[in-house]
C-alpha cells in the first residue's frame, strides 16, 4: 500500500460520492452514500461522510485496525461557515487531514484542473463559481429559497405549480401535468400535505420526466426546460464576464441542458477535464505540498 493516500469527497443535496486514491493517482476505492449538505442536515450530512468513507475504505481493503492516516479533501454543499467546516474537521481529523470547502470550488479545480476556468453546477441547486487569477468570483448559491435558478429543485417546482394550477383548469393541461397530478392520485389533500414537507431533492426527482416531455414535445416540458436554460445561461455569461476565459457544466443536469444553451454560449462551454471528486483529491494533495491529482 502506498504510504500515502489521498481522499476526494463531494457532498450536495442528493448524495455523497468518494473516491480514494494513492500517491501516484491510481484507484483504490470508491463509493457512494445519501445526503451530505451540511447548510440542510449538519448531523445527517456528517453521519454520511463517516459512513462513506467507511465503505470506501472497505472496498480498498483498508479495514480500522490497519487502516494508515489519510489526506481527505472535501467539497461539501453548504460548508460555508466556519461552525460547519470545524465540525466536519473534528469528525475526521482522528484518522485524516483534513481540506474543507464548497462543493463548487472542487468542482471547478477538477474542470480545469487547477488552470484559471469558472463552473456552473446545475443539479439540484445551482451556482456559479470562477477562479481567475487566485481569486473566487461567486455567482447565485442563494438556496432553494431565494436562487437555484436552472436547478433541478426549481425545474420541478415550476413543473408541479404548473399541475396545480391545471388541476383547477386555471391553466390548459398536458401529458406531463397529467402525469405529475396522477403521482399524487390527483388527490387535492395528498399533493398539498407532500408540498408541505418536500425537500429541494423532493422537486430535484422529477427532473428526468421534465426533460423526457420537453423531447416529446409537451408544450409545458419545453418552456420549463427553456427557462431552465437561461436561468443557467445568465450564471455562464456573468462569469465570462467577471474573466473566466471558458465555463464548464457540471452537475446532474449539464447534459440533458446542453442541447438548449444559447449558440452563442457554446464557444465558451468546455467539457471537465476532471470531475469534483478529482477536484477534491487536488485539494487533498495541495494541503500535503502536492500538486495535481496524480504524481
Amino acid at each position: 500500500m502506498a504510504e500515502k493516500l489521498f481522499m476526494g469527497v463531494d457532498g450536495g443535496g442528493t448524495k455523497c460520492r468518494i473516491r480514494l486514491r494513492d500517491h501516484e493517482g491510481a484507484l483504490l476505492g470508491e463509493a457512494t452514500g445519501g445526503l451530505a449538505n451540511l447548510y440542510q442536515d449538519l448531523g445527517a450530512a456528517l453521519a454520511t461522510i463517516l459512513a462513506t468513507i467507511g465503505e470506501a475504505l472497505g472496498k480498498a481493503g483498508l479495514a480500522d485496525k490497519d487502516r494508515p492516516r489519510i489526506h481527505v479533501g472535501l467539497g461539501l454543499a453548504g460548508a460555508v461557515t466556519e461552525e460547519t467546516t470545524a465540525a466536519v474537521r473534528h469528525a475526521l481529523e482522528r484518522f485524516a487531514t483534513v481540506s474543507v470547502d464548497v462543493d463548487a470550488y472542487a468542482a471547478c479545480l477538477g474542470a480545469h484542473e487547477g488552470a484559471d476556468g469558472g463552473i456552473v453546477i446545475a443539479g439540484t441547486g445551482s451556482a456559479g463559481l470562477a477562479l481567475v487569477k487566485g481569486e473566487r468570483h461567486w455567482i447565485g448559491g442563494f438556496g432553494f429559497p431565494l436562487g437555484d435558478q436552472g436547478s433541478g429543485a426549481i425545474l420541478g417546482r415550476g413543473a408541479l405549480r404548473r399541475a396545480a394550477l391545471s388541476l383547477d383548469n386555471l391553466i390548459p393541461s398536458s401529458p406531463l401535468l397529467a402525469e405529475l397530478l396522477a403521482s399524487f392520485g390527483r388527490d387535492r389533500d395528498a399533493f398539498a400535505d407532500w408540498a408541505r414537507h418536500a425537500l429541494p431533492r423532493d422537486y430535484a426527482q422529477f427532473s428526468p420526466r421534465i426533460f423526457a416531455a420537453a423531447a416529446a414535445g409537451d408544450h409545458h416540458g419545453r418552456e420549463l426546460v427553456e427557462d431552465a436554460a437561461r436561468g443557467i445561461a445568465r450564471l455562464v455569461k456573468e462569469l465570462l464576464a467577471r474573466g473566466a476565459p471558458h465555463v464548464a457544466l457540471v452537475g446532474g443536469l449539464a447534459r440533458p441542458l446542453d442541447p438548449y444553451m444559447p449558440n452563442d454560449l457554446k464557444v465558451h462551454l468546455i467539457a471537465a477535464r476532471h470531475d469534483p471528486l478529482d477536484g477534491a483529491i487536488m485539494m487533498a494533495r495541495r494541503a500535503a505540498g502536492l500538486s495535481g491529482w496524480h504524481r
